[in-house]
């Protein structure tokens, strides 16, 4: 017997989907979390209080109507909740994989209790959606007769294109990759994001009528004037320009065995898919392997590292590590920035805080064998919020290295090709550079061209690189009609229909 909908808070504990024991997991690179039983998925559900004022709903960068598809799903009504869903999200089985859930930093029930498992929620919701045949293409019921080019199928991309398509628009997406799906395919390792969820989507947007050119990169092999054929076109290529040593004095850092991550990760997405890995192959099996960046790329290096069998992997971060609990100056309802343990942390490897790399040792033959670091102390923010980073005296150390993976995050989008020949402006924000397009339009300084994502916003995530998509496909979709009957975000956050 389940209890009221206004105690179930104060009934049932958090409780997570089971993971795979690491020592299975670590030999293969499929998912290994498994759902929850369907009772226990429900009081979970239970555990949202329905608030007055749903801050998850601000948390959450689509504006996801939380509390609503929690409601259908303590009632089993389960096809009800993943329309909820589908009305502020395109892909909830994305970002009931890979998402941080700031939505669930913002919980009221967080303030003192473990927040309401949303992202979990989300997925399974999805995930029934798929199994009982509830998820099926929704071609326009006309069509406009204009043309729209999306340039990058990441999750910016998807998110504008299936808009568009659904406003009746004619959609063509270029994919310089040879699989749609940009970061989701490519960037993403299979244990975390199976490529088979991807592919099912997509498959939906071409039952739609969206089209897919792969190994089409606008500026290379298309022509930017193949553009010129377009009522309007979408730039949605993120931001893929990796933050490496260059111009720092780091000497050594361009050895053999030093790498970006998005040319480690890739590779092995496309080994699980059965493709041929291009250039050189780069493996972390019996090698000493450090991972320079702590994120969730960092992350995913670990993990794909211990499922080839490194020798060991040593993760550094530059910055402290953060505090068990919420900083003064890091309230609720904001993102919590506090220590967390990824899924690939668990697995293994060392995790060194406040490191600074000082050199890149070479065995002699131009490969790097160590790097030399150094322990760093951060002095308390000034007025501006900056903090001064000093050396601990005494603390340089070596550290053994044989491959070197760099995810230290993305500076900006690739500006060298059709970017610069269509003439867009570029200006630096918060995040790094990014293509010049106002949140009041998302149009760049061309006429017809709009941007969203990460190309727009810089580097950030999936979850804001959906939101991006959908509100560009509005912006555009007004452009070309004059009006739009496609969802919207007000001022305030939430959606408008």
């Amino acid at each position: 017997m389940l209890p009221s909908k206004a105690r179930g808070f104060m009934t049932f504990k958090r409780t997570l989907a089971r993971n795979e024991p690491v020592a299975e997991r670590l030999a293969h690179y499929r998912e290994f979390s498994h759902p929850l039983p369907q009772e226990k998925l429900r009081e979970q559900a239970y555990r949202c209080m329905n608030c007055g004022v749903p801050f998850c709903h601000d948390g959450c960068p689509l504006g996801n109507l939380i509390p609503d598809f929690n409601d259908c799903v303590k009632d089993e009504d389960w096809d009800e909740a993943l329309r909820i869903l589908h009305s502020t999200n395109n892909f909830p089985e994305f970002t009931g994989r890979v998402c941080p859930a700031p939505c669930e930093s913002a919980c009221v029930l967080g303030i003192n209790e473990p927040p309401v498992t949303i992202e979990m929620i989300e997925n399974v919701i999805c995930e029934r959606g798929w199994e009982e045949g509830w998820i099926q293409p929704e071609p326009p019921v006309t069509r406009t007769g204009r043309q729209v080019a999306v340039i990058g199928s990441g999750p910016a991309g998807l998110a504008a294109a299936q808009q568009l398509n659904r406003a009746g628009h004619t959609v063509v997406v270029y994919e310089r990759s040879d699989e749609p799906g940009g970061l989701l395919t490519y960037g993403i390792p299979a244990f975390k994001l199976d490529k088979s969820v991807v592919f099912r989507r997509i498959g939906q947007m071409k039952a739609e009528g969206v089209t897919f050119r792969c190994n089409a990169e606008v500026g290379r092999n298309v022509p930017v004037s193949e553009l010129d054929g377009y009522d309007a076109v979408v730039v949605a290529t993120g931001s893929t320009v990796p933050r490496t040593f260059e111009g720092m004095d780091v000497p050594g850092w361009d050895l053999k065995g030093i790498h970006p991550a998005m040319e480690f990760l890739p590779q092995q997405t496309r080994r699980v898919l059965g493709k041929p890995v291009e250039g050189e192959d780069i493996l972390a099996t019996g090698k000493h392997v450090v991972v320079i960046g702590g994120g969730d790329t960092g992350s995913d290096c670990v993990g794909t590292s211990l499922r080839q069998g490194a020798k060991s992997v040593t993760t550094l971060e530059l910055f402290p590590k953060p505090p068990e609990e919420r900083a003064p100056t890091n309230p609720w309802p904001e993102y919590a920035f506090i220590f967390r343990t990824s899924s690939s942390h668990e697995e293994g490897g060392e995790r060194l805080y406040c490191m600074n790399t000082k050199r890149f040792e070479d065995d002699g033959q131009g490969h790097v064998v160590a790097l030399h670091v150094v322990e760093v102390a951060w002095s308390e923010p000034d007025a501006d919020g900056r903090r001064k980073m000093t050396e601990v005296p005494g603390s340089e150390r070596r550290l053994s290295a044989d491959l070197v993976l760099l995810a230290m995050g993305f500076t900006q989008p690739e500006t060298d090709t059709f970017v610069a020949e269509l003439g867009l402006e570029v200006e630096r924000n918060r995040f790094g550079r990014a293509i010049q397009a106002g949140t009041e339009s998302y149009a760049t300084s061309r006429p017809g061209v709009f941007a969203c994502g990460d190309a727009r916003r810089g580097q950030s995530l999936v979850v804001w690189a959906i939101s991006e998509g959908r509100e560009c496909a509005y912006h555009v979709d007004r452009f070309l009609m004059g009006a739009s009957d496609l969802p919207q975000r007000d001022a305030q956050g939430y959606v408008m229909r």
